[in-house]
């Protein structure tokens, strides 16, 4: 049970919270776009940033501006696979408990 967000789970795991959603929604997106036969122009560039993404998520904590930089290459890439649509508002969902990059 978490206390509240960005706090760490309480059942003994040092993970955080967010880095697991992150994770999880990362590779239910890349599942479906493995699994969706229609080939698009972009679909590499979508494959590529996932797998960024799945490997900042492992790190353990992940850069926000490059976080949201994937996310944006992501849903420009897919956007228009309405498939795809609920695995990439869960890989949104997870980029944004990240909360906003800091201002420069």
């Amino acid at each position: 049970m978490l206390r509240s967000l960005g706090q760490r789970s309480v059942t003994g795991s040092d993970e955080d919270p967010r880095v697991a959603g992150l994770r999880s929604a990362v590779s239910r997106l890349r599942r479906e776009l493995a699994a969706h036969p229609a080939e698009f122009p972009d679909r590499g560039i979508a494959e590529d940033e996932l797998a960024a993404l799945a490997a900042m998520a492992v790190t353990g904590m992940p850069e926000v501006p490059r976080l949201r930089r994937s996310l944006l290459l992501i849903a420009g890439s897919i956007g228009s696979v309405s498939a795809l649509a609920r695995g990439l508002a869960e890989v949104r969902t997870a980029v944004e408990l990240f909360g906003e990059p800091p201002r420069r």
